[in-house]
């Protein structure tokens, strides 16, 4: 990969996946991705809206390249395809972001209801768990991988009523330090080459939910270009530097 001289960053021509590429944070990070002259590999199970964000990013940002692949993350066998195509098709893969997401709650912990665990133990876990054995082989190859979770903070300090998302996001972070784990003893005394870090935030924000809660102060919340350029930044810094940590994008609690 390039490395920061001559005027071009660490992400100038690195190949970089993301997984929930078509939702507010995906096209987020689809455009600084492309910005930083990245090659970006979009994946959503919905190819409308997918199609959508390719599209503005490649219009951004003209002569980048942007491409979108509709992917069932819940089939471990279709992830696996979709990073072998990816790697095979441009010789190496550099990074994967994962913004699968999805929220459920309700008023108190005794109203729990238990489907919503099951669907967010598939959104936020079981789609977590296919991109990251997937990648890992790819990522440690590249010599300077990256493996990007966005979490919240809520994980780490549950309330009553978000017990199954809290739960759920914990869960996702416990996978993503084994991986960094795994990236740790794969780099031996030299340290990782790769590395797999958490971006923690309060909760996203973007301009459409500002449009349509115009008197809403959404404090503490990141805007999801903030949240691009912090992952951008992942790449800034050394693998033994981000593997394994998690990254607070909002104070701790």
């Amino acid at each position: 990969m390039t490395t920061s001289q001559g005027g071009q960053g660490p992400l100038e021509g690195a190949v970089v996946a993301v997984a929930g590429a078509a939702g507010p944070a995906g096209r987020a990070v689809l455009l600084r991705l492309a910005e930083a002259g990245a090659v970006v590999v979009g994946a959503d199970a919905d190819a409308a809206r997918l199609a959508e964000a390719v599209d503005a990013a490649r219009y951004a940002h003209g002569g980048a390249t942007v491409t979108g692949d509709t992917v069932d993350l819940l089939d471990l066998a279709a992830t696996r395809e979709w990073a072998s195509r990816t790697e095979k098709e441009y010789g190496r893969i550099d990074g994967l972001v994962h913004l699968v997401g999805g929220w459920r709650g309700s008023a108190s912990f005794a109203e729990t209801d238990l489907a919503d665990w099951d669907l967010l133990d598939k959104l936020l876990v079981r789609t977590l768990q296919h991109t990251s054995l997937a990648f890992q082989a790819p990522l440690e190859r590249s010599g300077n991988g990256r493996f990007v979770l966005v979490s919240a903070a809520g994980a780490s300090k549950p309330t009553a009523g978000n017990a199954a998302y809290a739960a759920a996001k914990s869960a996702a972070e416990a996978w993503t330090l084994a991986l960094g784990d795994a990236f740790r003893k794969a780099g031996g005394e030299s340290g990782p080459r790769a590395a797999a870090a958490i971006l923690v935030v309060k909760a996203l924000v973007n301009d459409q939910m500002r449009a349509e809660r115009p008197k809403a102060k959404f404090a503490g919340f990141t805007d999801v270009t903030e949240l691009a350029t912090a992952i951008t930044g992942v790449w800034d810094r050394p693998a033994g530097e981000v593997n394994g940590q998690r990254l607070w994008l909002t104070p701790e609690p």
